[in-house]
């Protein structure tokens, strides 16, 4: 039998857990032996009886084969195992890495150059501002963004990188077939399309909170560094910034006005050590020679952020540039523009008056709007 379905089987045993498994391969122990162990067996490896008894009952050939045909006619998720030749190295080389990973998309981004970026659930309109921006120029230099798919700055980021033509990764807290949260199953059908979805839990898997802090070192381990764009002091996004130390990658930090509670966690972390962000360029500068044709492209791309940031559509927010693709298939009412962005009414009408000032669209008798 092909160890790397063993390896899957037993990542999927309820209550095994990574470092139980990362145990057995450390000490030889993955072998086709396990399929004839019996509960006594495993006990003398030092499981539990209840356990023992879990693993005795699912790992033998007629399970996995089950289990490897059911995977087999799901054609929608991949499995990637650290056994793998196609698992990514970064990840590898980080302290705790998963011993699985289940994917749906391009997972040929896994071996491109990538800056994670996390922050707020709840974040200001500078917030939405910068990170919408940063990732947008990230991608125009050549980098993945890696986040969370989470509400806030994740999504931002997420949705700027897809709407620049951008390679982008979620890292998801729960198994690939339960989005959370539900409102951006819109986003994660155009991420698996465009992007990538990666988990580590099986399919089933719904969330929990303490599922997202350990999902959050598998962001920091794809990345060569982490960027806090808009974080309180209490803020998970920390997390991940202290994965990413803990992973020997760096840790960017968007300064934001010392007024703002929104900003303090950034502010923390710049205070600490971490590089100050301003734009894309004062990140991409720390990987010329992860990026295509190294230092010689420095400046084109340095060009190519400012251009993406001040030319045609590029000078609007990630949430205006959402709104005006919407009304690209316009006009619509108000209503009908409440149903297709999914925003409560404050939020759409404060993205509205924000594109009227910008001359980007207009406001026509009867709440009606079009560009």
């Amino acid at each position: 039998m092909d160890i790397r379905w063993l390896l899957i089987a037993l990542h999927e045993v309820k209550g095994i857990g990574r470092r139980n498994i990362a145990r057995l391969m450390r000490e030889g122990l993955l072998t086709e032996e396990l399929l004839d162990f019996e509960c006594k067996d495993w006990e003398n490896k030092g499981f539990s009886v209840e356990l023992s008894e879990r693993l005795a009952k699912e790992i033998n050939k007629p399970e996995i084969r089950q289990k490897q045909e059911e995977r087999k006619r799901d054609t929608q998720i991949g499995m990637i195992t650290i056994l793998d030749s196609g698992y990514p190295m970064l990840l590898k080389e980080s302290p705790d890495p998963p011993p699985v990973l289940y994917t749906r998309g391009r997972t040929e981004l896994l071996h491109e150059p990538a800056v994670a970026m996390v922050g707020t659930r709840v974040p200001t309109s500078y917030g939405r501002k910068m990170g919408g921006e940063l990732a947008q120029g990230l991608c125009a230099g050549g980098m993945i963004v890696v986040s969370g798919l989470a509400r806030g700055i994740d999504s931002i980021c997420h949705e700027a990188a897809l709407l620049c033509g951008g390679g982008t990764i979620a890292v998801m807290a729960t198994g690939m077939d339960v989005v959370y949260p539900p409102e951006n199953r819109a986003l994660f059908a155009r991420m698996a399309e465009n992007g990538l979805i990666v988990t580590e839990y099986p399919p089933g898997t719904k969330p929990h909170p303490g599922l997202f802090p350990q999902r959050n070192r598998i962001i920091a381990g794809l990345t060569l560094g982490t960027v806090v764009v808009e974080a309180d002091e209490r803020s998970g996004s920390l997390i991940t910034a202290d994965a990413a130390l803990d992973a020997g990658r760096d840790v960017f930090a968007v300064p934001g006005p010392v007024t703002s509670p929104k900003s303090r966690g950034a502010l923390n972390l710049i205070r600490q050590g971490a590089k100050m962000a301003c734009s894309a360029a004062d990140i991409l500068e720390e990987y010329d020679s992860w990026l295509p044709n190294g230092a010689e492209n420095t400046y084109n791309r340095e060009r190519q952020v400012k251009e993406t940031s001040t030319s045609g559509e590029g000078h609007l927010t990630t949430d205006e540039l959402r709104l005006y693709h919407i009304l690209e298939q316009g006009p619509f009412t108000l209503d009908e523009l409440l149903e297709r962005s999914q925003w409560d009414f404050g939020h759409l009408h404060s993205v509205l008056i924000s594109l009227i000032i910008k001359k980007q669209i207009t406001q026509l008798p009867g709440a009606i709007y079009r560009i």
